[in-house]
């Protein structure tokens, strides 16, 4: 039988991964609608190869906090909270780096679409970890 808190946990992290991805998206189309309503004016924003591969990393990181609640052992418990801490800062003070160059709505979507749920989901792991 499969143990409740566990898909919990995981569902709480896999709410700010989804939000990650949608904040990227907007972000992305905001950018273009800017470079479009300049005329082409606008200097494009070029990645090489290596930023390519560190930010397909990064969100594809995402996925492992969930995982490893699904582990439900507690050395996967403790990498869970770290993990997941880490990617929701990272991307709290990226998004809000981004947003504030690009736009205040970009900043107010990444507090409500990651951080407010990262949070969260860091305080669930806490809870979990210090009941079991």
């Amino acid at each position: 039988m499969i143990k409740k808190k566990p898909v919990e946990l995981a569902l709480a992290w896999l709410i700010p991964a989804v939000g990650a991805a949608i904040f990227v998206t907007i972000q992305c189309f905001s950018y273009l609608n800017d470079y479009v309503a300049s005329g082409g004016t606008m200097k494009a924003i070029t990645f090489g190869p290596a930023a390519l591969w560190t930010v397909s990393i990064f969100y594809g990181a995402w996925v492992v906090p969930p995982i490893l609640a699904l582990a439900g052992k507690r050395g996967a418990d403790w990498a869970m909270l770290v993990i997941g801490g880490v990617l929701a800062a990272m991307s709290t003070l990226g998004g809000v780096s981004d947003g504030l160059r690009d736009g205040g709505h970009l900043v107010i979507l990444e507090l409500l679409a990651v951080t407010l749920p990262g949070v969260v989901a860091l305080v669930m792991s806490w809870r979990h970890i210090r009941l079991n």
